[in-house]
Formats: structure tokens, C-alpha cells, sequence
């Protein structure tokens, strides 16, 4: 069926059905003023996919709505009827963020759940990603949905579908609940009308247990008791990380907190930042002046759902510099296998986890400790799904990404700003000791492994044509892969889709061992690594590069940071990516 009569029949449809007064109003102005946004509003159904829902807020079958949301969580609950047919009742937890509409879509996605007999464990109030996945399985339920869009811009708003494990579905419930959630074509398909008995609010019990957890993580306590008065300045960018995350770090025992008072209000039009995602260097200006005027020693920013962290540290020039998420993960990984060797605390069976486009430098501080190391595919699902295959056998230290998120310990299988917050802090009482800074320990890190640096670029493309253009530029790389760049010959290709490494001179070819995953790597003769991927959450390919040099001594770091950002630079021009 062509688009045009596809979108027109689709509106027709919303203007004739059981919706609401308001919904077909908006769908008649889409129709009689904005053809460009009746197209985009209906040309296709908001994908429930392999991380739930996610997308623009608005009427139609395109848009997060109360309709697209409820016909989502039908699918769902049709699912895990089937998983767990002699379960009565099924349980579920739910969270939700500060986002225009979080707490309404919680309530239906609840309504749904308790209309088809489940037991919901419903938060009062918006709470961290974390704290839901630590609430599914400190509750033992069966599933759970956290409503926010994460750090998208504030038109966005979506879901996260867990399993009883805590962590977000993998294969095969992911690919299992996006067949039931299609088989959901009519609204009148869905068991609106909720029985409140079966609603129960939860909120402080939880955050008590949860917290006593996050607590227990600590590795220097003696440390932060020396440094307690350590100036730290925190904003939760209007997000839920306003409560736990203050919380926390007093319970460490650090007494001079500053919060960025205008940031920790919640609000969904987060209007004191253009995007309210601490990988974007303005999200953290106010925090930032913030620390000038305090003098402060470290700045964190958690996202709007409170699982990803940015910080800033002062540099070696006095100079507060915003560090990216390879750079705060190998801080966080070199403190806590180091505090684990020194408070002997390792058995030999302990491992840790990355991703494929995270940084190297995560590989080589494992090897010198003797530490197992996992390579994953990119998102947190699949690092907690290494957790899953090794746990009764093998103990979890740390696992983190590229983008911002990290997880210490096992009781929660997401990403965790809460807990990271806490060791990132921690980790800068403990250099204190020595007269040193988070800063300083890089340096040391740079010097002992090599300098890794890493750059990215997010190419975004909107709507249908862009989601078009995407899978295009996938499908030229692989079908033409570059022969050279920035002067540099490509010696290896692994293409995670097709599940081949080659190797460019012979042509020899061995499989990879990961599910697939459309992702390309080219791995170049100077030892650079270039990393594709489309964004599985918002209408971007990311493209990801990792470049090294050896750093003899401390003195060096500027002119080495020079020389790698004149190669990522090249690289990019090479790409004609600018």
C-alpha cells in the first residue's frame, strides 16, 4: 500500500475508533494544516523493539501516547502469560522519570498490568533506572517497565522492558514480546479498566533496602573520613538522581555537597539545558560554574533517569575539564581492582565487562591484575547477560560503557549513576591521600598502559527518510569498505551482523561469537579502530573512534592529547564526516 493511503486510512481509523475527544482533534489539524507531520505521526506503529518503546510524544500509531503505550504493555502482559501460565498472580514493578507524562504513562502501563490480574509494585514517586531493576529482583517479580526516554531531548518519552533478572530483555523474550505486541491491532484489544487492589505503592522500604546495598560497596572508607569536607558539586538535570544520589554520598560520609539548586527541580521541559544528556559538554555548564565559584574538586551530572554519570575533574592547570565516558571508566575500573588487590579481597575466579566500542584501555588494566575480562555488544542488556551466564560460578566486579553508564556489584543489572557516583567520589577521597587528584591518577594511567583516546560523532537523520538514509550508509560500508584511511590501511573487518572477522590481506575469515548486532568495525594498520552502528534508541549512526600513543612521562600528556586528536581529527576528515 503506498504511504499516502496508508497514513490517510491509519487517520481515519483514529478519527472513527474509541479514542478520546482530544485525540481525534489533533488528528483532524494534522490532517487539515500538517500533512509533513500526519505522515511522520502515522506512517508506520512505534516499534516496540528489542529496549521497548521509544519515541516522540503525540497522537498517532507513531507516537508515545496512552494508546501506543497500552497496547504495548498488552503485548507484554500477553507474554508473560505464557511464560509463566501456573503463576498466579504475575508480579511487576514500575518506575518512572521526571519526563512530561512519565507519571500518566506509569499509571497506565499499571492499569493494563492489574486489568489482566497481575500484582503491580508501583513506585509513589519518579525513581532511578536502577533502583527498578534492583526492585524486581528484591521483590521477585517476574518483569518490569521504567518509563523515561533516558537522556533524549524532552519531546521524547518511552519505556524499558525488564525480565526477572533485573536486566533489560535479550533474546529470545525480546523478539518474543515485539511478535505479541504486533499481535495487539486494535485498541479495543486492550483490558484498560485496572483493579486497584491489584496496585501497590511502593517508595521508601525499597529505597532503605537498596541504599544499605550501594553502601556496602564502599572500598575506602578511611579515606572519605579524611577527606569528608572533599567539595563536590552534583545536579540531577531535573532528573530522579535528586534524592538517592545526595543521599548516598552522605552515607559514604563526604559533608560538602553542592547541588545545582536551578537543576534539581524535576521537570520534563528541562529548561536550563538544551538536552539533558551528560555525554553534551553544555548539559554541565551550570555545574560547572558552580564549581569555579566553590573552588569545588569534582563535578557529577546524572541523566534524567539517573543511570548514566558525567563528571568533570580539576586538570593539572587548575582548569575544570569535563573527562567522556572512557576516560571516567578507567578511572573507575583502575580504583576498584586496585582497592580490591590491596584490601585482598580477590579469589581468582572475579571478572569485569565492556562493550566492543568501549575503550581498549579497559582490556589491558584487566590483564594487569589478572582479572577476567568480557567484550560485549553495545548496551548494558548484554553485559548484564555476562553476569547471568557466570553467576554461582564466577563474581562480578564492574562492568561499564563508552556512553556514561557503569555498574558495581550485582544487585542491580542496568547501568547505576547511583553507585557510581559514590566510588567516582570516593575514588577522589582516596587520591586525596596522597595530595593527588582523579586527574593525576589518569596521568598515572595513561603513563603505565599507554594514552587511549577516544572521539565520537552522532550523525542524526529524522523521521522515515532518515531511518532510510541510516540503513543506507550501513549497507554501503559493508557492501564498499574503505581501503585506507587517513593514510592508514584497513587490516581487519568485523562485521557483528554478519558475524565475520576478516582479515583484509589473505582474505581469511572466523566467526565471531556474539549475537549479531548491526555494527561495523575497521581496525587499521596503526592500531586505530573506527566502530558504525546505527543508535538502536534515537534516529542516529554513531560512529566511534579509538586512537593510542605511548606517553613516557607525565610531562607529555598535552603534546601526546595533540598528536591523538590531530589523528582522530584526520581520521574524521578521511571519512568525510566534516
Amino acid at each position: 500500500m503506498e504511504i499516502e493511503k496508508l497514513v490517510e486510512e491509519r487517520a481515519k481509523q483514529w478519527l472513527t475508533g474509541s479514542f478520546d475527544s482530544e485525540t481525534k482533534a489533533a488528528v483532524q489539524a494534522m490532517m487539515d494544516t500538517n500533512p509533513v507531520e500526519l505522515t511522520d505521526s502515522f506512517y508506520r506503529d512505534l516499534e516496540f523493539g528489542t529496549g521497548g518503546l521509544r519515541g516522540i510524544m503525540g497522537v498517532g500509531t507513531n507516537r508515545m501516547n496512552k494508546y501506543t503505550v497500552g497496547m504495548a504493555t498488552q503485548g507484554l502482559a500477553n507474554y508473560l502469560k505464557l511464560m509463566f501460565p501456573a503463576l498466579k498472580p504475575i508480579k511487576m514493578a514500575i518506575s518512572h522519570d521526571s519526563r512530561n507524562n512519565s507519571k500518566y504513562f506509569a499509571r497506565i502501563v499499571a492499569e493494563v498490568l492489574s486489568a489482566n490480574g497481575f500484582t503491580v509494585y508501583l513506585f509513589d514517586d519518579l525513581r532511578p533506572t536502577p533502583e527498578l531493576s534492583f526492585a524486581i529482583r528484591h521483590l521477585g517479580c517476574q518483569s518490569g517497565v521504567m518509563v523515561t526516554a533516558s537522556h533524549n531531548p524532552k519531546e521524547y518519552n518511552g519505556y524499558k522492558a525488564y525480565w526477572d533478572d533485573g536486566a533489560q530483555m535479550i533474546a529470545p523474550h525480546d523478539e518474543n514480546v515485539i511478535r505479541e505486541v504486533q499481535k495487539i491491532t486494535s485498541i479495543n484489544d486492550v483490558k484498560w479498566s485496572g483493579f486497584n487492589e491489584n496496585i501497590v505503592s511502593i517508595g521508601s522500604e525499597i529505597d532503605k533496602a537498596y541504599l544499605n546495598l550501594v553502601q556496602a560497596l564502599t572500598l575506602s572508607p578511611d579515606s572519605v573520613k579524611r577527606h569528608k569536607d572533599l567539595k563536590i558539586v552534583y545536579t540531577p538535570l531535573h532528573g530522579c538522581g535528586r534524592e538517592l544520589v545526595p543521599e548516598i554520598l552522605k552515607r559514604f560520609g563526604f559533608e560538602n555537597i553542592h547541588m545545582v539548586k536551578e537543576q534539581a527541580v524535576p521537570d520534563g521541559n528541562f529548561p536550563t539545558v538544551h538536552s539533558p544528556n551528560p555525554e553534551e559538554h553544555n548539559a554541565l555548564d551550570m555545574a560547572i560554574k558552580l564549581a569555579e565559584e566553590l573552588q569545588a574538586d569534582l563535578v557529577m551530572a546524572t541523566d534524567p533517569d539517573a543511570d548514566r554519570v558525567g563528571i568533570a575533574v580539576r586538570n593539572h592547570k587548575n582548569e575544570m575539564i569535563l573527562l567522556n565516558g572512557n576516560q571516567t571508566a578507567a578511572l573507575l575500573f583502575y580504583y576498584i581492582l586496585t582497592r580490591w588487590k590491596d584490601n585482598n579481597l580477590f579469589k581468582g575466579n572475579e571478572f569485569i565487562v565492556s562493550t566492543i566500542v568501549t575503550t581498549k584501555l579497559i582490556s589491558a588494566i584487566a590483564g594487569s591484575f589478572q582479572v577476567e575480562y568480557f567484550e560485549c555488544l553495545t548496551g548494558f542488556k548484554f553485559i548484564a547477560d555476562v553476569i547471568r551466564q557466570n553467576e554461582g560460578r564466577k563474581k562480578y566486579i564492574v562492568g561499564g560503557e563508552e556512553s556514561y553508564g557503569y555498574l558495581i556489584g550485582d544487585f542491580v543489572r542496568d547501568k547505576d549513576a547511583v553507585s557510581a557516583c559514590a566510588l567516582i567520589a570516593e575514588a577522589a577521597a582516596w587520591m586525596a591521600d596522597s595530595g593527588k587528584s582523579l586527574f593525576d591518577l589518569l596521568l598515572q594511567i595513561y603513563q603505565k598502559y599507554g594514552f587511549y583516546k577516544e572521539g565520537l560523532i552522532s550523525v542524526t537523520r529524522k523521521g522515515k527518510s532518515g531511518a532510510e538514509e541510516i540503513q543506507q550508509i550501513m549497507v554501503g560500508y559493508r557492501n564498499t569498505p574503505p581501503v585506507e584511511v587517513n593514510g592508514s590501511r584497513v587490516v581487519k573487518i568485523m562485521d557483528y551482523l554478519l558475524l565475520k572477522e576478516k582479515v583484509v590481506a589473505s582474505g581469511i575469515e572466523k566467526p565471531i561469537n556474539l549475537p549479531k548486532s548491526n555494527v561495523l568495525q575497521f581496525l587499521l594498520e596503526d592500531g586505530s579502530i573506527i566502530s558504525v552502528r546505527p543508535s538502536g534508541t534515537e534516529p542516529k549512526i554513531k560512529f566511534y573512534f579509538g586512537v593510542r600513543e605511548q606517553m613516557a612521562g607525565i610531562e607529555e600528556f598535552d603534546m601526546t592529547e595533540r598528536k591523538l586528536d590531530d589523528k582522530i581529527a584526520g581520521i574524521i576528515t578521511s571519512m568525510k564526516l566534516k
